[in-house]
């Protein structure tokens, strides 16, 4: 509930903390680290969320509501990027759907705000987003994560999602993923995975992930190369950054 250094969003919302491992993508995940520090640090929302495993910090699978975190996004008044649950998964299978609808309620009563919701669960998404007891916001974009090949059936499922602007997190990139098809998604974010632990990404999957959106029409957003220091690395790709954003969400509403 902050603003962030993440650099397509502008500040993390997060009613909902906790998660699973459930991918190879998961396996370093700064949340896990993250949740462990505040539980350090006496924030009893994250307690018992982590737990030490081979020197590091693992999701339990425990799932914690925080009800009060609903108010917060309307007293924001200056508009802003929010990325929603930034420290769990929205459509992690022990999130109620009840609780879903009210922070679907939130989001429709402040149109201000631009809400973006990234899953490792689009099935559950499109699952649960398919009700008639849930609308398409204009203001609410959807997305799914995909590290690698093995799970490229998200991007499937995520054009079953009904959504103003779908869009997809390659990061952390751990492999190749020029069969993915982007058709009917509006945005790729790139990027290597950071910290002690990082795993390697090559330069020519990110190549192939720019010609992807290039055939597609999708916005390409190169976020950083990772690794143990990524400020050091940075996030300049053939001598430039990219920052490209979805287009116009009239143009992109027109297509659902």
């Amino acid at each position: 509930m902050a603003d962030t250094s993440i650099e397509w969003t502008d500040a993390t919302w997060n009613p909902v903390a906790g998660c699973s491992v459930i991918t190879a993508g998961c396996s370093n995940c700064y949340a896990m680290r993250m949740a462990a520090r505040l539980e350090a640090m006496g924030t009893e929302k994250y307690s018992g969320l982590t737990r030490k495993s081979g020197g590091r910090a693992v999701w339990t699978g425990q799932i914690r509501i925080d009800e009060k975190s609903l108010a917060i996004p309307a007293s924001w008044s200056k508009p802003r990027k929010v990325f929603v649950n930034s420290m769990s998964d929205l459509f992690h299978e022990d999130v109620p759907t009840n609780f879903i609808r009210q922070m679907w309620d939130v989001m429709r009563d402040t149109p201000r705000h631009t809400y973006q919701i990234l899953t490792k669960r689009p099935e559950r998404m499109a699952e649960i987003l398919s009700s008639a007891s849930f609308s398409v916001l204009r203001n609410v974009w959807l997305g799914t994560s995909v590290e690698d090949e093995r799970v490229l059936d998200r991007l499937d499922h995520l054009r079953n999602v009904p959504a103003a602007v779908r869009f997809v997190s390659f990061e952390p990139l751990l492999g190749s993923v020029a069969a993915g098809d982007l058709r009917a998604i509006h945005w790729a974010i790139v990027g290597g995975e950071s910290g002690p632990r990082s795993r390697n990404m090559e330069r020519e999957w990110v190549d192939e992930i720019e010609s992807m959106c290039r055939r597609s029409g999708a916005a390409f957003f190169f976020k950083q190369w990772g690794g143990k220091n990524k400020k050091t690395a940075g996030r300049v790709l053939r001598g430039r950054t990219y920052d490209e954003m979805p287009f116009g969400i009239e143009q992109v509403f027109s297509d659902i």
